[in-house]
């Protein structure tokens, strides 16, 4: 294997290779070598132990964003560069996702309304709700290749030495265990059972002995993947656990993993914010996510851990739990607007009442405060009309807006100036929809309230969309800029 990697592949700065594309890769090789693969994890070892230096960075477009291994290529003269179809075969088999496979196993046919346990043929409140989380599972995003591949633990230069009593095989075995306990976070939510994570968070730190045994309904979350309180403590002492927490390094190392775990859900649970999603899913996210921050602090002031690090994953858990309900407020938005949208009447009133707009006074309000020049602004209200007479779609909506961000970016890019000139424009787009609704109101606009909606829908979508070419101008994922 690892004389496989070295023909194969090489190290490369600046340069970054799709993690999922390199491991199917392997697969193939397997395949014809009639070798038997190891997991992705411990690919991603693997390669990490021969290519010194990889970093992780999750690259991609919108809604489409993939954990790469940054600073490694395929070698120009690799036959590998010309097997993209097998590659492709690959990613086939392989796309039943995990939860999709875990809902066909666990239920053992207790929805069948005629069976032993059930001769009425009634459904138990139980079987409700786990039928309703089998139906809500196809609206989740592909969880296969979810689970981020964390970058090792790394002190920079000038930062404290490792701890007394802490060796490289502890930080090892904190790495493994770290990725063991986000893998069974990504379980329990794949699998819509948030109450778990609560429980999860709780075993991993140490912070109630008596929450952790028993866990109820574990036979349903793949027991074999928790960890219990004596199991953690063979394998990483909680005084050691404690020290390293205090260790910068350490505490850097989680931020990161942090990020990139809560990015992953949320692409799992809204993998596309436009999409309708049934009422209860969305309800279902939004109490996750509002109880997010306080269960998570509650567990880590019970397990006694260093307030540096007990403020780095409030902060992260946090903009997870922002990005939840802003996501799901989003896609609400969205169907709202679906319906005005699809509506013929609404939309000719709408243009009729914009082109009542004395979009020059606008213009001379804002440009004092903007700086924005005549042609930019009149381009876009050329623009907004044409797509309102041509009745788009939604996703053609969606496109446009997404077009004009790339445009208004596009000098900015590959500049150290790129977010605030990312931020400069989310305030000018927000002043002139401002300025717009404000003359439409005056004027007691008939599809005010159309336009209303309308704005709720582009301004928030503006943001959706800025965060997200932030992030990847930055390397960072979107709830790391969110956490900022």
């Amino acid at each position: 294997q690892v004389h496989w990697l070295l023909e194969h592949f090489e190290n490369s700065e600046g340069v970054s290779l799709p993690r999922a594309l390199m491991y199917n890769h392997y697969l193939l090789h397997c395949q014809d070598q009639h070798l038997d693969p190891v997991n992705a994890a411990s690919f991603g070892k693997l390669v990490r132990s021969v290519f010194i230096g990889l970093r992780t960075r999750r690259l991609g477009t919108r809604g489409n964003s993939k954990y790469h291994y940054y600073g490694i290529r395929i070698k120009a003269n690799s036959p590998l560069n010309s097997l993209q179809e097998e590659i492709n075969y690959i990613a086939m088999r392989q796309q039943p996702s995990n939860h999709a496979k875990r809902s066909t196993t666990t239920h053992h046919g207790d929805n069948k309304p005629n069976s032993e346990n059930n001769p009425s043929g009634q459904q138990s409140a139980t079987e409700q709700i786990q039928q309703q989380a089998q139906q809500h599972q196809q609206f989740l995003g592909d969880a296969t290749q979810a689970l981020p591949d964390f970058d090792p633990i790394q002190a920079l230069d000038g930062e404290p030495p490792m701890p007394n009593g802490i060796t490289s095989d502890d930080l090892l075995v904190l790495e493994d265990l770290y990725r063991d306990h986000c893998a069974n976070v990504l379980d329990v939510i794949v699998s819509l059972q948030f109450g778990m994570v609560e429980n999860l968070w709780q075993a991993f730190w140490r912070a109630d002995s008596d929450s952790l045994i028993p866990i109820p309904n574990l036979e349903k979350i793949n027991a074999e993947k928790l960890a219990f309180k004596n199991e953690f403590e063979m394998k990483l002492p909680r005084r050691k656990l404690l020290v390293m927490c205090c260790w910068l390094p350490v505490q850097r190392w989680i931020k990161d993993s942090d990020h990139m775990m809560y990015q992953s859900l949320v692409e799992v649970l809204i993998p596309d914010v436009l999409r309708p999603i049934p009422s209860a899913l969305t309800q279902a996210i939004r109490n996750f996510a509002k109880g997010l921050e306080s269960g998570l602090t509650g567990a880590l002031k019970k397990a006694d851990i260093p307030p540096e690090l007990t403020k780095l994953k409030i902060s992260a858990v946090s903009a997870f739990s922002q990005t939840l309900r802003r996501y799901t407020s989003l896609n609400h938005l969205a169907q709202a607007a679906r319906a005005v949208l699809n509506n013929v009447a609404q939309i000719n009133q709408m243009l009729a009442d914009l082109n009542r707009v004395d979009f020059n006074n606008v213009q001379e309000q804002a440009s004092w405060v903007c700086q924005c020049p005549d042609n930019v602004v009149h381009e876009l209200e050329t623009d907004f009309k044409t797509a309102l007479s041509e009745q788009r779609t939604l996703e053609q909506w969606a496109d446009w807006l997404e077009a004009v961000v790339a445009k208004m970016l596009l000098p900015h890019e590959g500049t150290r100036g790129f977010t605030r000139a990312a931020r400069q424009f989310l305030l000018k787009w927000c002043f002139y929809s401002s300025m717009v609704i404000r003359d439409l109101t005056l004027r007691s606009a008939a599809s005010f309230g159309s336009f209303h909606l309308i704005r709720l829908l582009y301004d928030e979508y503006m943001f959706y969309l800025v965060e997200h070419r932030v992030a990847q101008a930055t390397g960072e994922t979107a709830i790391a800029v969110m956490g900022e």
